[in-house]
């Protein structure tokens, strides 16, 4: 019985193998689009720096407790994903295979399965059986050299770019596509999804100012990196941050109107950006954060204030656009894109690893008696914290 679920992707079945950041978000974002996904977690799930409670990767979908190790296990994860759509793993190359759950031999029981692969160096290549994080896929990718300040070093942008962006959201959209091929071809396929690969696409438009001789190999030195004064962020007096992002001439001019001091010079001479970040600076310490936000509110100066994660959770429009949910006290960010006749939703908090084995395993076709067979041979188990009846 697949659990009904408001979204587009009501009725979908999804398996994940439990792992650690960009996989898990992409699971995320399937379930708060509708799909029924189910986390295999293994005992003791996996090592994490926070209570598995407050992962809100984890959101919106059931955990089923597995022994990987025993063969009952294996065959109850085999048999989840016979009835699946989609398959989800973010391990090293090779682990699956080695536990059984490789794609030659899922596809080979369900070849109409989309098994989507993530991990930070891809399934092949020289590093491919490296460790590494983010900020490792993205030094190689080209991205961490160009992000920073000229006086320091790279700056880390958070793991946006590697996990999130190159990472979860390039290996959802190939398993979109690979959804859309199979009405067509009714076969599944693989997604070799990596990190670094996904991390270079997100540069196609710094490669195409540099192929066209408008990008340096200096940080600070261009347009978008903060080299420009008319994208930049400049501190105020009360020690808070304006983001300026008046690209294009009209934008500078009403940028130049409501900043009060006067024409800063040609917007596209680079010989003299540093003067006008000088003055734009000096202007910017004159007033509180706020009181410039007020002032450029509406001018088309492309001027906003830099928020904390709080303060950007109580911003109007962020209100308006139900952009955070409150979920027992918790500030959540809202699942997105909004859709217009099918929105999807976060259902439910994180789960712990094992709450839900019962209650999943026996909505996905598993009886009574299989699933006591099973508990009694220590193939599945339940979360201590949620052990069911």
């Amino acid at each position: 019985m697949t659990v009904e679920k408001p979204g587009p992707l009501n009725g979908l079945r999804v398996v994940e193998l439990a792992g650690l950041g960009p996989a898990p978000f992409a699971a995320m974002v399937l379930a708060g689009y509708g799909a029924d996904v189910i986390r295999v977690d293994r005992p003791g799930g996996v090592e994490q720096e926070i209570d598995p409670r407050f992962d809100l990767l984890n959101r919106g979908r059931r955990s089923v407790g597995v022994n990987l190790k025993d063969a009952g296990g294996l065959e109850t994860v085999l048999r989840l994903a016979d009835e699946a759509d989609v398959l989800l793993e973010g391990l090293r190359p090779g682990v699956a295979e080695r536990l059984g759950l490789g794609p030659e031999v899922v596809l080979a029981r369900n070849p109409g399965i989309i098994y989507g692969r993530m991990t930070g160096w891809g399934q092949e290549g020289p590093l491919s059986n490296d460790v590494g994080h983010d900020i490792n896929y993205i030094a190689l990718a080209g991205v961490l050299h160009s992000v920073g300040r000229a006086a320091g070093g790279p700056v880390p942008p958070l793991n946006l770019v590697g996990d999130f962006g190159g990472g979860s959201m390039v290996l959802l959209s190939g398993i979109l596509a690979a959804l859309y091929e199979r009405t067509i071809s009714g076969r599944g396929q693989v997604i070799d999804a990596a990190m670094v690969d996904g991390a270079v696409m997100l540069m196609s438009l710094p490669f195409a100012y540099r192929n066209a001789g408008a990008w340096t190999d200096h940080r600070e030195d261009n347009l978008l990196d903060g080299g420009a004064p008319f994208y930049n962020t400049y501190e105020c007096a009360d020690g808070r941050w304006l983001a300026v992002g008046a690209i294009e001439g009209r934008f500078f001019a009403a940028f130049e109107e409501y900043l009060g001091i006067g024409p800063l010079g040609p917007q596209l001479d680079r010989a003299k950006w540093a003067r006008m970040k000088e003055r734009i600076a000096e202007r910017l310490k004159q007033k509180p954060r706020d009181e410039w936000a007020g002032i450029f509110s509406g001018t088309n100066a492309c001027v906003t204030p830099v928020l904390s994660m709080p303060e950007a959770a109580a911003h109007p429009h962020m209100r308006s656009r139900r952009a955070f949910v409150v979920d027992d006290e918790q500030l959540l960010p809202a699942i997105a894109p909004k859709f217009s006749r099918t929105p999807g939703e976060i259902a439910g908090p994180p789960a712990l690893p094992g709450q839900h084995t019962l209650e999943a395993l026996r909505d996905w076709g598993f009886s009574a008696a299989e699933l006591a067979q099973l508990a009694s041979a220590g193939a599945i188990y339940m979360s201590q914290e949620h052990t069911e009846s």
